[in-house]
Protein backbone atom coordinates (compact mmCIF):
# COMPACT_ATOMS: atom_id res chain seq x y z
CA UNK A 1 0.00 0.00 0.00
CA UNK A 2 1.36 3.33 -0.95
CA UNK A 3 0.50 6.07 1.34
CA UNK A 4 -1.40 9.41 -0.47
CA UNK A 5 1.28 11.56 0.96
CA UNK A 6 4.00 10.36 -1.21
CA UNK A 7 5.93 13.09 -2.29
CA UNK A 8 5.44 11.83 -5.69
CA UNK A 9 2.07 13.70 -5.78
CA UNK A 10 2.90 17.08 -4.98
CA UNK A 11 6.05 17.17 -7.69
CA UNK A 12 3.27 16.00 -10.19
CA UNK A 13 0.36 18.74 -8.81
CA UNK A 14 3.40 21.40 -9.39
CA UNK A 15 4.20 19.99 -12.85
CA UNK A 16 0.58 20.59 -13.92
CA UNK A 17 -0.34 23.90 -11.78
CA UNK A 18 2.69 25.79 -13.26
CA UNK A 19 0.98 25.73 -16.94
CA UNK A 20 3.68 22.91 -18.38
CA UNK A 21 1.18 21.92 -20.63
CA UNK A 22 2.98 24.11 -23.57
CA UNK A 23 2.12 21.84 -26.63
CA UNK A 24 5.99 23.39 -27.84
CA UNK A 25 7.29 21.40 -25.26
CA UNK A 26 7.17 17.63 -25.19
CA UNK A 27 8.66 17.07 -22.28
CA UNK A 28 6.47 18.61 -20.66
CA UNK A 29 3.60 17.15 -22.46
CA UNK A 30 5.36 13.71 -21.80
CA UNK A 31 5.67 14.44 -17.82
CA UNK A 32 2.19 15.35 -17.18
CA UNK A 33 1.26 11.78 -19.07
CA UNK A 34 3.68 9.87 -17.53
CA UNK A 35 2.18 6.63 -15.07
CA UNK A 36 3.43 6.92 -11.46
CA UNK A 37 5.77 4.68 -10.68
CA UNK A 38 6.41 2.63 -7.63
CA UNK A 39 8.97 0.26 -6.29
CA UNK A 40 8.45 -2.14 -2.68
CA UNK A 41 10.07 0.55 -0.47
CA UNK A 42 7.41 3.13 -0.63
CA UNK A 43 4.83 1.33 0.65
CA UNK A 44 4.06 -1.58 2.83
CA UNK A 45 2.81 -5.01 2.24
CA UNK A 46 -0.97 -5.66 2.65
CA UNK A 47 -1.76 -9.05 0.66
CA UNK A 48 -0.87 -11.22 -1.87
CA UNK A 49 -2.40 -12.03 -5.72
CA UNK A 50 -2.54 -14.66 -7.84
CA UNK A 51 -0.87 -12.14 -11.13
CA UNK A 52 -0.50 -8.39 -11.28
CA UNK A 53 -1.84 -8.96 -15.09
CA UNK A 54 -5.25 -9.81 -13.41
CA UNK A 55 -5.98 -5.93 -12.06
CA UNK A 56 -6.33 -3.30 -13.84
CA UNK A 57 -5.43 1.14 -12.50
CA UNK A 58 -8.77 1.97 -10.31
CA UNK A 59 -9.93 -1.35 -9.61
CA UNK A 60 -11.96 -1.92 -6.12
CA UNK A 61 -13.53 -5.05 -6.19
CA UNK A 62 -11.39 -8.38 -6.11
CA UNK A 63 -8.73 -7.59 -3.88
CA UNK A 64 -9.32 -9.98 -1.05
CA UNK A 65 -8.09 -7.13 1.43
CA UNK A 66 -9.69 -5.42 3.87
CA UNK A 67 -10.00 -4.21 7.35
CA UNK A 68 -8.82 -0.73 6.19
CA UNK A 69 -10.36 2.20 6.93
CA UNK A 70 -11.26 3.53 3.53
CA UNK A 71 -11.63 0.97 0.21
CA UNK A 72 -8.26 -0.01 -1.33
CA UNK A 73 -7.60 1.06 -5.09
CA UNK A 74 -5.45 -0.52 -7.64
CA UNK A 75 -3.18 2.83 -8.32
CA UNK A 76 -0.52 0.38 -10.86
CA UNK A 77 0.79 -2.56 -11.91
CA UNK A 78 3.83 -3.95 -12.23
CA UNK A 79 3.39 -7.19 -14.37
CA UNK A 80 7.19 -7.75 -14.61
CA UNK A 81 7.88 -8.12 -10.89
CA UNK A 82 4.19 -9.51 -9.97
CA UNK A 83 3.05 -6.17 -8.13
CA UNK A 84 -0.18 -4.45 -7.39
CA UNK A 85 0.59 -1.30 -5.90
CA UNK A 86 -3.21 -0.22 -4.19
CA UNK A 87 -3.95 2.95 -2.38
CA UNK A 88 -6.96 4.43 0.27
CA UNK A 89 -9.47 6.13 -0.79
CA UNK A 90 -9.80 9.02 -3.09
CA UNK A 91 -5.77 8.15 -3.15
CA UNK A 92 -4.35 11.15 -5.78
CA UNK A 93 -2.22 8.31 -7.73
CA UNK A 94 -5.59 7.13 -9.35
CA UNK A 95 -5.40 10.72 -11.06
CA UNK A 96 -3.50 12.02 -13.84
CA UNK A 97 -4.00 15.15 -16.26
CA UNK A 98 -3.33 13.39 -19.81
CA UNK A 99 -2.30 10.38 -21.13
CA UNK A 100 0.21 9.09 -24.24
CA UNK A 101 -1.05 7.25 -27.75
CA UNK A 102 2.21 6.24 -29.63
CA UNK A 103 1.61 6.76 -33.57
CA UNK A 104 0.93 2.87 -34.29
CA UNK A 105 -1.54 2.99 -31.64
CA UNK A 106 -3.91 5.76 -33.35
CA UNK A 107 -6.69 5.59 -35.48
CA UNK A 108 -8.50 8.56 -37.57
CA UNK A 109 -12.35 7.88 -38.49
CA UNK A 110 -12.26 11.07 -39.45
CA UNK A 111 -8.75 10.91 -41.56
CA UNK A 112 -9.89 14.61 -43.32
CA UNK A 113 -9.63 15.98 -39.43
CA UNK A 114 -6.42 14.08 -38.84
CA UNK A 115 -3.77 16.88 -36.88
CA UNK A 116 -0.23 17.34 -38.16
CA UNK A 117 2.84 17.24 -36.39
CA UNK A 118 3.39 19.65 -34.18
CA UNK A 119 -0.36 20.69 -34.27
CA UNK A 120 -3.14 20.82 -31.40
CA UNK A 121 -6.65 20.79 -31.17
CA UNK A 122 -9.45 20.88 -28.94
CA UNK A 123 -11.89 17.75 -28.59
CA UNK A 124 -14.38 16.19 -26.29
CA UNK A 125 -12.82 12.70 -24.84
CA UNK A 126 -13.58 10.07 -22.44
CA UNK A 127 -11.11 6.99 -21.68
CA UNK A 128 -14.09 4.65 -21.08
CA UNK A 129 -17.26 3.70 -22.02
CA UNK A 130 -20.31 5.53 -21.37
CA UNK A 131 -18.26 7.69 -19.49
CA UNK A 132 -19.60 11.31 -20.02
CA UNK A 133 -17.38 13.65 -22.43
CA UNK A 134 -14.35 15.79 -20.73
CA UNK A 135 -12.53 18.30 -22.13
CA UNK A 136 -9.06 18.09 -23.89
CA UNK A 137 -6.66 19.20 -25.94
CA UNK A 138 -5.00 16.59 -28.57
CA UNK A 139 -1.09 17.30 -29.32
CA UNK A 140 0.59 15.73 -31.97
CA UNK A 141 4.22 15.33 -30.75
CA UNK A 142 7.42 13.56 -32.11
CA UNK A 143 6.96 10.44 -30.17
CA UNK A 144 2.93 10.17 -30.71
CA UNK A 145 -0.37 11.94 -29.41
CA UNK A 146 -0.76 13.64 -25.96
CA UNK A 147 -4.02 13.48 -25.24
CA UNK A 148 -4.65 16.54 -22.16
CA UNK A 149 -7.47 16.70 -20.11
CA UNK A 150 -8.78 20.06 -18.56
CA UNK A 151 -9.58 18.44 -15.40
CA UNK A 152 -7.85 15.48 -13.69
CA UNK A 153 -9.00 11.83 -14.93
CA UNK A 154 -9.33 9.19 -12.77
CA UNK A 155 -7.73 5.48 -13.58
CA UNK A 156 -6.34 5.88 -16.43
CA UNK A 157 -5.29 2.76 -17.83
CA UNK A 158 -2.27 1.60 -20.54
CA UNK A 159 -3.79 -0.97 -22.99
CA UNK A 160 -7.26 0.46 -22.97
CA UNK A 161 -9.01 3.20 -25.75
CA UNK A 162 -8.91 6.71 -25.46
CA UNK A 163 -11.73 8.55 -28.02
CA UNK A 164 -12.10 11.58 -28.94
CA UNK A 165 -14.84 13.61 -30.47
CA UNK A 166 -16.18 16.63 -32.55
CA UNK A 167 -20.08 17.60 -30.83
CA UNK A 168 -20.80 13.96 -31.12
CA UNK A 169 -19.09 12.69 -34.10
CA UNK A 170 -15.92 10.22 -33.22
CA UNK A 171 -13.16 11.52 -34.96
CA UNK A 172 -10.11 8.76 -33.57
CA UNK A 173 -9.14 6.84 -31.08
CA UNK A 174 -6.07 5.17 -29.49
CA UNK A 175 -4.89 2.88 -27.26
CA UNK A 176 -3.49 4.35 -24.00
CA UNK A 177 -0.13 3.49 -24.09
CA UNK A 178 0.90 5.13 -20.60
Amino acid sequence: EIPASNQKYHIYNELITQNNTDSKNETNLKACCESFHYDQNMGTHVGDHNGAHFFTIGQRKGLGIGGKKEPLFVIETDVNENIVYVGQGEHPGLYRKGLMILHNDIHWVRPDLKILHGESMKYQARIRYRQPLQSATLHHGSEGFYLLFDELQRGISPGQFAAWYLNDELIGSGVINK
